[in-house]
């Protein structure tokens, strides 16, 4: 059975097409979706998304969570990735995300080293920021 995945964001589509398999990761783990899945709603974490395209090409992403529809119409099992931010292997700019990752652990450790004056929104801001640069870096390796 077909499954056609398509990957968007509020400003565009990032991907879309068909795949043997996607590979997501949820808030509970790791799930993965080929043609036939049952219909389901999954909330993502912060990470690796991967698109097994029919004839063995991998096509890998990483979303900074949002959530994962998938349902089955007339045969075709179609799985939505809802992301406000998605970004391919390819787009990912090394160099600018290392340095977005340190200008961040460094505005961590200023903060942290305020004590208790520190909003712990503003920690968990940081920290989610900082994930997601590490998912980018950890994706392309």
């Amino acid at each position: 059975m077909p499954l056609e995945v398509h990957v968007v964001t509020p400003e565009r589509e990032v991907w879309t097409g068909s795949a043997e398999m996607l590979i997501a990761r949820g808030i509970e783990g790791e799930l993965g979706i080929m043609g036939g899945h049952e219909p389901m709603l999954v909330q993502l974490a912060i990470g690796p998304l991967r698109i097994h395209r029919e004839g063995g090409e991998l096509l890998a992403a990483v979303v900074d969570g949002g959530f994962l529809h998938v349902g089955t119409h007339e045969g075709v099992t179609r799985a939505d990735v809802l992301a406000t931010q998605a970004v391919l292997a390819a787009e990912i700019d090394v160099e600018e995300t290392r340095r977005v990752l340190a200008e961040h652990e460094a505005n961590a450790a200023a903060l942290q080293g305020q004590g208790a004056e520190v909003e712990e929104a503003e920690l968990e801001a940081l920290e989610r920021e900082m994930q997601k640069a590490q998912a980018r870096l950890k994706l392309v390796g």
